[in-house]
């Protein structure tokens, strides 16, 4: 890529999270080209809309959407804004589609999803973690709402670079991507540590909005649901130190002060379950509840929660 060209973007999967991320950047004028499967057909006609209470009312009409990876132009950085569920069967779409030493950007939940993808991909690929701090949720094929925040917090994972300055410089320019686009967004040294923080908001409001059918205005108004919300954040907290990770003390009270002043707002999870699609048990409870176990350290309530949720994920499907 020439110095002074903006680099081309792939979105892979175009639901709320793609589509929104997307079109911000397209706005700001990145070449971005989305990847969609069930909704091709409605945003190659009508390009994507978003409702935002933040920014207004956004069209991106015509979009560059596609089919299928291989019709894809070669892009320098792909975005993935599927569910973690999915990240296996994404890999061969990722590599037609990425650029030789293209930067992958999971935008998704959970710890260590990256794990099972990179050994499916090209050496050759950056893999880097981004943790989206927004309320957006998609109300039709190519419709998306957006109520609120929208920082990106990015980190390295994996890839050619070894050395930590070098992978910073990579970070920074996706953090650079994001705020050229208008969006908060922070270079994050430690992937894990970024992983973790988000874990503190998603562990209690994702599962307790399915089990208990409340979106978050509801969840803050009961005393019981607060005590446990906050019961759950300080859980996330002690595994995160357990696995050397160190959260800021007062961080946890900050996400549960936020959340009361934010707009109603029914999680990513929930919008899964009621649409009858696999939740992310494994990367949002599974996977933190082994990490912290193998570090000696055990999450009595997350470990509840994640067994009821598996019971009703089970017969949901």
């Amino acid at each position: 890529m020439q110095s002074g060209v903006k680099p081309r973007i792939g979105m892979i999967g175009t639901g709320a999270i793609g589509g929104f991320y997307g079109v911000m950047l397209a706005r700001a004028g990145y070449d971005v080209h989305f990847l969609l499967r069930s909704e091709f057909g409605a945003v190659a006609e009508n390009g994507l809309q978003i409702d935002s209470a933040v920014h207004g009312a956004l069209s991106l009409n015509p979009a560059q959407a596609y089919r299928s990876a291989v019709e894809m132009p070669p892009c320098d950085w792909l975005l993935v804004g599927a569910k973690t569920t999915s990240n296996a069967e994404l890999a061969p779409a990722i590599t037609q589609a990425a650029a030789d030493g293209a930067k992958v950007l999971l935008l998704q939940n959970g710890l260590d999803v990256e794990d099972d993808l990179r050994p499916l991909l090209p050496d050759s690929l950056h893999l880097l973690g981004g943790l989206c701090l927004i309320c957006v949720h998609r109300v039709g094929p190519g419709v998306i709402a957006h109520q609120a925040l929208g920082a990106v917090n990015v980190g390295y994972h994996s890839g050619p670079c070894a050395d930590q300055a070098q992978r910073m410089v990579i970070v920074e320019e996706a953090a650079t991507l994001f705020r050229n686009a208008g969006i908060d967004a922070q270079a994050m040294p430690c992937l894990q540590l970024a992983r973790w923080q988000k874990l503190v908001w998603n562990v209690p409001y994702n599962g307790l909005s399915v089990l208990l059918g409340a979106s978050t205005t509801p969840l803050m108004a009961n005393d019981h649901s607060r005590e446990l919300i906050q019961a759950l954040m300080g859980e996330v907290v002690r595994g995160a130190q357990a696995c050397g990770h160190h959260i800021t003390p007062g961080y946890a009270e900050y996400l549960f002060t936020m959340t009361e002043k934010m707009p109603d707002y029914w999680p990513s999870m929930y919008h899964d379950y009621s649409h009858k699609r696999a939740l992310e048990l494994d990367a949002i409870y599974g996977r933190p509840l082994a990490a912290a176990k193998a570090a000696g350290c055990g999450l009595p309530k997350i470990e509840a929660l994640y067994q009821a949720l598996a019971f009703v994920d089970r017969y949901n499907r």
